[in-house]
């Protein structure tokens, strides 16, 4: 019973993170979009994740409540405030839509690993349920990781050109 309880601890304080991880995840992307005048296709992509981890942020929300337990109100502010100056840091930088999109596909890749985790400990729990859930928020991260990996070459290139002609990244 002790071994149980403790994969449900683990698996509950994964959830907690992964929650919080989510709401800061949407602080660093909503600041983006109105920033992206000059990159629609980048803003419409942002635009489809941030209604992607809206919902990945109610199936936490669900699976929790499910398990009895809610998020971890101090932790979903204190990673929202981090991820809103980290926004504002790029946002400061001549480059800023190389640095956010580098900063983006490492955080999706830092969600693709929690997500995995969390899969991994919620199978051998017995949560059956919510590793269906999961591997949802899972494939929504593998997507957005694999468009931000897929597109890089050509959002660099087309921030060199814009530079060369002396454009920002709004104009």
């Amino acid at each position: 019973m002790a071994q149980n309880s403790d994969i449900r601890d683990i698996f509950v304080t994964g959830l907690k993170n992964a929650h919080a991880m989510e709401n800061q995840a949407l602080s660093i992307m909503r600041p983006q979009v109105s920033r992206m005048e000059s990159y629609p296709d980048v803003a419409q992509r942002l635009e489809i994740h941030i209604r992607e981890t809206e919902g990945q942020l109610a199936r936490l929300a669900t699976i929790l409540e499910n398990l009895g337990e809610g998020n971890s109100t101090l932790k979903d502010a204190a990673l929202s405030i981090t991820g809103s100056l980290a926004a504002l840091g790029h946002a400061m930088g001549g480059d800023e839509i190389l640095k956010k999109s580098f900063a983006n596909f490492a955080f999706e890749n830092y969600e693709i690993a929690v997500y995995r985790s969390l899969i991994a400990i919620g199978a051998r729990g017995g949560f059956s349920t919510a590793v269906e859930a999961l591997r949802t928020s899972l494939d929504e991260e593998t997507a957005m990781a694999r468009w931000l990996d897929e597109n890089m070459e050509k959002l660099t290139l087309k921030f060199v050109a814009r530079r060369q002609a002396n454009l920002t990244a709004k104009a």
